[in-house]
């Protein structure tokens, strides 16, 4: 498909372009407000696993959403004179620089690289296998320092922590330069060319008044449409209802979240259906009713695919066990498959991208006049040097850390493809998958195995799933999906992209060294163990147990794993094939991010939700036409509004009872 530059009238030349020093100013007290609220909502007496509808690792920028969005048509504001570019802008910079205080970025990051030296202490063989491999300036080692973190009652030893926060925090701002720079090259290409739908940057477009009509960009037309409330007011009570019951268990329980129909059978090949699972998500229904058909489609029919090829091989001699637990190379490898299409979506959407690309390269070497990458978030030239020189840094980082510079390029590779996959599936989407198939280390291990690499790079990569773990909640789906709904909500609306380029980097690098902050000291005053969050959710696992983890990657050196590398070659080539009869057949219905979507974790969930989705889209578009999908969509995106709604009025009551609610 040809490819051309953009025919959009240029951002108006107004100065500012809404981000204007008021909206900055607004943007960054509300970063020190709710970052504070963050970490005592998620860490102190949270689960350490709050997540909402957008992938977004913290219900906070739920609740600064509608607090934008609910304060426009209050007079202060109108007062003010604050417009909806400007209230766009600001919610942009929350929604970049809130999740960085999230437990999934700086609670995994802190507690990993600390945790490798107390648990030493309990298990004294760590000292030999590892300990020695991990850097010293990745965290304080003293006595003082490590017992202070986990047990509390004490103050932050700033001292022992200045050099290991000065290099993460290096690290992290080189990825998240990285990620601008990709971001910035690709959105063009994704936003005016392929024309991605982005439904999660459509809710704050829709629902985010103008104060008149003559502001550029001007939408946000929901609050006038009933069959908006009617969808917000419905999904809220349904999901209010249905988590007060599980607060309260007298009251009659509506099991809108994970109901098991019917349960798994632990023996012969229908063991391979596992349990059929009903999650009665309304933001999850509602976006397989904005997304495309063929892709909302694809979402469950590749489902039921990997289902039947599960019982066929568990009838052809297998041993029975769940589809979503098969991790294992045997056929039919479902995670291996995802891994190959994960790979090869990358590829896939940067071949689509090649001539945008090639036209970018072009301008960045030429002398051409800068109005031709003027309405780009940053100059194509600045893009591509960003790009290169960050990850050349990270790379560096971890040939001090002590690896090999090939396993430290091939590492960091991996992760911007990984980053480059998610931001794709969120501007398809409007969701990552819980988790992908295989993380970085994995995909580095199946036709290497262990023996390729030195103790250094192992502790590298388990100490760095923070940076490049897939799923919800981590760097992966935060870095990329912020910064690009961000571009979207700045090509729709009418903001000036550069100036907005500058106020995320601003969002982040300010959040980032208020997260240390209030992280380091919220963690020397409870105690990692007095937290919630050790107690709940995943994290507490992920980071006390790594170290057993890179104890087991040197004990067990295994074989390259040909029945892998087999598996993933064949999952890359069903998804290039995929976007083959895509590209010739306007016709065909099978999209490649569905058969990605199956063959990961979590597809258990989501395939019913969104075969309802595609069903009723069908038949309303079949008996009623586009009109009545029109018509529809604003009740579509009630729901999800409602339910996003719920997580942050249950947030709120976290924040006012403390946590006893």
């Amino acid at each position: 498909m040809p490819q051309t530059p953009s025919t959009r009238p240029a951002t108006p030349n107004d100065g500012s372009g809404g981000v204007t020093r008021r909206a900055v100013l607004v943007a960054l007290v509300l970063l020190i407000l709710l970052s504070i609220v963050d970490f005592y909502i998620e860490m102190v007496w949270g689960a350490g696993d709050w997540t909402f509808a957008s992938g977004v690792p913290t219900v906070v920028p739920v609740v600064a959403l509608f607090v934008l969005t609910a304060l426009m048509g209050m007079p202060l504001l109108r007062r003010a004179g604050l417009s909806r570019r400007e209230l766009l802008v600001v919610y942009c910079m929350l929604l970049v620089g809130i999740p960085v205080v999230s437990h999934g970025v700086l609670a995994w990051m802190l507690v990993k690289t600390i945790a490798y030296h107390y648990g030493a202490r309990a298990q004294p063989h760590w000292e030999t296998m590892f300990i020695q491999y991990v850097p010293t300036w990745w965290a304080p080692s003293g006595e003082a320092a490590v017992e202070g973190f986990f047990n509390g009652d004490a103050s932050v030893p700033w001292a022992e922590w200045t050099t290991p926060l000065a290099a993460w925090s290096s690290f992290a701002f080189a990825l998240f330069i990285a990620t601008l720079c990709l971001m910035s090259l690709v959105q063009r290409q994704w936003i005016t060319n392929e024309r991605l739908t982005f439904p999660i940057a459509q809710i704050p477009l829709e629902t985010v008044p103008a104060r008149h009509t003559r502001e550029p960009g001007a939408r946000g037309r929901l609050a006038a449409s009933w069959t908006f409330w009617l969808g917000l007011f419905i999904a809220l009570a349904l999901t209010f209802m249905s988590t007060l019951s599980t607060k309260w268990p007298a009251l009659p329980n509506l099991p809108l979240f994970i109901y098991d129909i019917i349960p798994w059978q632990r023996v012969g090949p229908l063991a391979g259906l596992g349990g059929l699972t009903l999650v009665f998500w309304p933001w999850m229904l509602s976006l397989a009713y904005l997304i495309p058909n063929d892709l909302s489609f694809s979402l469950w029919f590749f489902t039921i695919v990997r289902l039947l090829l599960t019982v066929a091989a568990i009838a052809a001699g297998a041993t029975p066990q769940r589809p979503e637990g098969w991790w294992d190379s045997s056929f039919p490898a479902p995670c291996f498959q995802g891994t190959g299409a994960v790979l090869a979506l990358t590829v896939w959407v940067l071949w689509i991208a090649r001539r945008h690309l090639g036209r970018a390269l072009r301008i960045a070497l030429s002398r051409r006049p800068a109005s031709e990458d003027a309405r780009e978030p940053l100059g194509y030239r600045l893009a591509f040097v960003g790009l290169i020189a960050s990850v050349a840094y990270l790379v560096y980082f971890l040939w001090v850390a002590g690896s090999r510079v090939w396993v430290g390029l091939a590492l960091m590779s991996l992760t911007i493809a990984y980053f480059a996959a998610w931001a794709r599936l969120r501007a398809e989407n409007g969701m990552s998958f819980i988790c992908f198939p295989y993380h970085v280390q994995d995909v580095l291990s199946i036709p290497f195995s262990n023996a390729a690499f030195r103790p250094a790079e192992s502790v590298a990569f388990i100490t760095l799933r923070w940076a490049y773990t897939p799923g919800f909640s981590a760097s992966s789906e935060i870095f990329p999906g912020g910064v690009l709904d961000s571009f979207k909500i700045a090509d729709a609306a009418g903001v000036n992209p550069r100036r907005l380029a500058r106020a995320l980097i601003l969002a982040f690098a300010f959040t980032w060294v208020l997260g240390l902050f209030i992280t380091l000291t919220g963690m020397y005053r409870y105690g990692w163990f007095g937290l919630a969050a050790s107690r709940g959710g995943w994290l507490g696992p992920q980071s006390i147990g790594d170290g057993n983890t890179i104890v087991s990657r040197l004990t067990t050196i295994g074989e390259p794993d040909v029945r892998g590398v087999v598996a993933v070659l064949a999952g890359a080539v069903v998804t290039v094939a995929l976007g083959v009869m895509r590209l010739r057949f306007w016709w065909w219905p099978l999209h490649p991010v569905g058969y990605l979507a199956s063959n990961t974790w979590g597809a258990q969930w989501w395939f019913l939700p969104f075969f309802i989705g595609w069903a009723a889209k069908v038949l309303v578009v079949r008996y009623g036409g586009l009109r009545l999908y029109r018509i529809t969509l604003p009740f579509a995106i009630g729901l999800i509004v409602g339910d996003l709604l719920n997580t942050g009025i249950w947030a709120a009551v976290t924040l006012i009872t403390q946590g006893r609610i």
